[in-house]
């Protein structure tokens, strides 16, 4: 999961657990499964956060890598 994706599941889950009002006679509680979608949106931000600085963050791509030079003598003539 990336950091966007968790940044979705947590906007989605804060709708559903503080703006959503509705009765729907006991069958599905909106309120526990937006709270569940953003404890996971939560976890899955820190997690991606925490992966991305041990892979290599976005320095990685922006190192410069040393170009080998190497010198072949000839012999002279």
């Amino acid at each position: 999961m990336g950091i966007g994706v968790g940044i979705f599941l947590i906007a989605i889950g804060a709708i559903l657990a503080f703006a959503v009002n509705v009765n729907t006679g006991g069958v599905i509680e909106l309120h526990t499964i937006g709270l569940i979608l953003l404890v996971v949106g939560v976890l899955g931000t820190i997690l991606s956060m925490v992966f991305w600085s041990s892979w290599g963050g976005p320095s990685y791509f922006t190192t410069r890598r040393r170009a080998r030079r190497d010198v072949i003598e000839d012999e002279p003539l």
